[in-house]
Parts: C-alpha cells; sequence; structure tokens
C-alpha cells in the first residue's frame, strides 16, 4: 500500500493543487517546497461571515489557484476575467466568521480580491476572502482530538483525508453496472482528498485505527461522510444531472451518520510525506 497522489486546496472549495511531497503539521498539508501555504487557510464567507462552498457555489470549483512563493494566483476557467495575484497579509481588518458549528476570527484579504471572486463566480450577493489566524485556534472537535485544542484549518473538520484507489475502483465498477451503456467513470477529484493511497482491497481503510506513511503516524479518526460537492465536476463546476456517483454511493455506504468514502485523519507526528511512500497498519 503506497501513496499514489497528495493535494492541499489552499482556498476552501476551490480547485486543489497536486503535489509529489508536503509538509505534515498539526493544521494540516503544508506546500513542501513553498512553506507559506497550508490546506484550507483561506474560504470565502459571505457578509455575516458564514463559509461558502460547492454546496451553495458549485462554480468554485472552476477556480484555479496556484502558489508562487509569498503569492496565490487566481484564475476562473469558464470565464474571460483577467487572472488575479494575491499577496495575502495578516495585518488586515479582523472579522467574524462560521464555519459549521464553530465560530472563530479571520483576516480579511480586501476589497479587491473580493470583488474579483464576485465577478468571477458571477454572484449577486457580497463576498469576502479571508486567512486563518494564527492567533485564534480552531479546535477539532474534542470527541475525535487526540489532545486538546488540536487546531485545524477551514477544512470541515479534521486535517487530512484519505481516500483509497480500490474503494473508487468498486465504486466505478457498480456504475458501470448500473449504466452499462455509457460506463460512466468518476476520479479521485470529486472526493477532494488530500492523500490518495493505492490498495487492492475496497474499503480497508475503514478497518484502520493506526497507520503510519513513511516515517509520519497518524489516528484514523472518522469516516468521512459525502455531500452534493462530489456529483460536481471539478473542473468545470457543472453538476451531474443524475447525482452521481453520491446516488450509488448511497446504496452500499449509506450509515446512521451519512453517505461514507475515505477517512478522516489527525496526525501523530510533523514531518514530510511523498508519492511512493508505505502505507503501514500499527
Amino acid at each position: 500500500m503506497k501513496v499514489t497522489e497528495i493535494f492541499i486546496y489552499p482556498i476552501k472549495s476551490c480547485q486543489g493543487i497536486s503535489l509529489t511531497h508536503a509538509r505534515i503539521t498539526p493544521k494540516g498539508l503544508k506546500n513542501f517546497y513553498e512553506t507559506a501555504f497550508y490546506d484550507r487557510q483561506f474560504m470565502l464567507v459571505d457578509e455575516r461571515g458564514k463559509f461558502l462552498t460547492q454546496r451553495q457555489y458549485p462554480q468554485l470549483a472552476t477556480i484555479q489557484v496556484e502558489i508562487s512563493e509569498e503569492k496565490l494566483y487566481l484564475r476562473c476557467e469558464n470565464n474571460h476575467i483577467s487572472d488575479f495575484e494575491l499577496t495575502p497579509s495578516i495585518d488586515k481588518e479582523l472579522v467574524n466568521v462560521n464555519v459549521w458549528r464553530d465560530y472563530t476570527i479571520a483576516i480579511d484579504q480586501g476589497k479587491e480580491v473580493a470583488k474579483w471572486f464576485k465577478e468571477a463566480l458571477k454572484i449577486d450577493i457580497s463576498c469576502r476572502l479571508v486567512q486563518q489566524s494564527d492567533d485564534y485556534i480552531r479546535s477539532i472537535n474534542p470527541n475525535y482530538s487526540i489532545k486538546e485544542n488540536q487546531p485545524v484549518s477551514f477544512a470541515d473538520g479534521f486535517p487530512f483525508l484519505l481516500t483509497n484507489t480500490a474503494s473508487l475502483e468498486e465504486l466505478n465498477q457498480r456504475l458501470t453496472n448500473k449504466y452499462p451503456e455509457e460506463k460512466p467513470h468518476f476520479f479521485m477529484n470529486c472526493f477532494r482528498p488530500n492523500i490518495v493511497v493505492n490498495t487492492e482491497f475496497p474499503f480497508i481503510e475503514d478497518t484502520w485505527k493506526k497507520i503510519q506513511i513513511g516515517e509520519i503516524k497518524f489516528d484514523v479518526v472518522k469516516p468521512c461522510s459525502r455531500c452534493i460537492v462530489t456529483t460536481t465536476d471539478q473542473k468545470t463546476g457543472t453538476i451531474n444531472p443524475l447525482k452521481e456517483p453520491l446516488l450509488t454511493l448511497s446504496t452500499f455506504r449509506n450509515t446512521f451518520d451519512g453517505i461514507m468514502f475515505g477517512q478522516n485523519l489527525i496526525a501523530v507526528d510533523e514531518g514530510i510525506i511523498k508519492i511512493g511512500d508505505k502505507l503501514t497498519i500499527k
């Protein structure tokens, strides 16, 4: 069992960035070569500070994010709007923000980038891009954390999401059986993982409690419940009219807590992981 893909999503719900190496930090993955940015460090909020995602605005999937030194470069794939160069600042206005049940304070990144997102997404509401502040910890749910006040980024709830190639193959096979003429095939990016591992056994990750990737140990703390975002094309922002692959996934992965695919992790150690690292069960 080995790591085959690594992704970070600097801006929540925007396109991910594929990496060959990544730094494991308490909050989540960090770009190995450009250490200024980490996973879900930024997010969009509305005028009340409530987080915005592909659940409400699937066109967020069209926003491409690139990292270069201390800057983020933003591009919209299906809009002729000019690209935007953002130099994030920790010295701007502090604002109250809300992510699910969590309320915290973040750093507003200004009017210009807010205007760019509004035009790029073609939305009617006001929005702001905010950066997580290191001065205000957003904690992992204490029912799952491995120590007190364990931090997490603007991710839905946990620092790392792992998926398994064999689980996706099982899902795609069921879709082929269901739609033999169309033979639909979905890619892992619709599940927006951080770490993808290659195994021979579908959903074997459900049995893991503690794992090690390379030299880094992780606790496997909770299955990931899936939502309508899985039906959004992660390049075009279009929604699958048949609500696939979520509909088929619901026929065999539905639990009391939701439709499950992938596992949430908390890192025990800090360090580097890379593509090709071996995964072992502890």
